[in-house]
């Protein structure tokens, strides 16, 4: 693993010249708007880019963009990697790994997730604060790199407080409604069952998504101090359960996305 991170990494340099990120961003469902506030001075697709693993969903555009947002140098996952899409969990957390190797000192996350805490409501955002991973894997199993990390890395504060802190100040300044809580990683493909959503609740976790924690876990092994936030775009309340479609899924996101971009841009402008 770490002979291909040195490729892939290299190839990526080659690419850039002598940009250096300071950010790296990745980009949930529905979420990829946040590209249209980057300067952006390159892009490369994740199909060109060695050992780099491609989105298999349509709504993910699977690019690697190179630019300016808020005065600082990023680097942006447009589209991330899902267990459900049938990667690895190292396959899944790769694109972590390089952007580290290229140089950011911050790992910022966004994604979509379902309401599990009755006193939030879809189209809320939700400040990340801890997680619970159900997922059945964990990217850190088999041989450990001491290169990229130690054996039994501390997971005390996946999510840094000071991050947190100045994230909820941004959003009352700006009278954005974003609540702080615990999310649950699943596998998914499929949404939840009464009775999951109701576990799930029990269990500590105020949202409930099928990604982001792998990602974390492996920032934190190399040392990586990560935000992460959620737009909760439907809600499961055992009580009060509705089905519901993608399309709705992906409406809420884009309507809640300019809350959560002007956050991260203001977060990202005073790192």
């Amino acid at each position: 693993m770490l002979e291909s991170i040195e490729q892939t990494t290299s190839y990526i340099k080659h690419r850039i010249g002598d940009f250096e990120p300071e950010v790296g961003i990745i980009l949930g469902t529905g979420l990829g708007g946040l590209v249209s506030e980057i300067e952006v001075e390159k892009q490369l697709m994740y199909s060109n880019i060695p050992d780099f693993p491609i989105s298999t969903l349509e709504f993910h555009a699977g690019k690697l963009i190179f630019g300016t947002l808020a005065g600082k140098k990023v680097v942006a996952m447009q589209g991330r990697l899902h267990y459900y899409e049938g990667y690895t969990m190292q396959q899944i957390t790769f694109p972590v790994r390089v952007m580290k190797m290229l140089g950011i000192k911050t790992l910022c996350v966004s994604n979509a997730s379902g309401a599990l805490n009755p006193e939030f409501r879809k189209g809320d955002l939700m400040v990340i604060e801890d997680h619970i991973n159900l997922q059945p894997l964990n990217p850190l199993t088999g041989r450990n790199e001491s290169e990229l990390g130690p054996r039994f890395p501390d997971m005390s504060e996946p999510y840094k407080a000071p991050l947190i802190k100045k994230a909820l100040k941004i959003a009352a300044d700006n009278n954005i409604t974003c609540h702080k809580g615990v999310y649950v990683a699943v596998t998914g493909p499929n949404l939840e069952t009464k009775a999951e959503y109701r576990y799930l609740r029990i269990i500590g976790g105020d949202a409930v998504g099928m990604s982001t924690v792998p990602e974390v876990i492996v920032a934190n092994h190399m040392g990586l101090p990560v935000f992460a936030i959620s737009v909760l775009t439907d809600e499961g309340f055992p009580e009060n359960l509705h089905p519901v479609s993608l399309e709705e899924i992906l409406a809420v996101a884009h309507e809640a996305e300019p809350k959560m971009t002007l956050i991260l841009k203001k977060l990202i402008a005073g790192l």
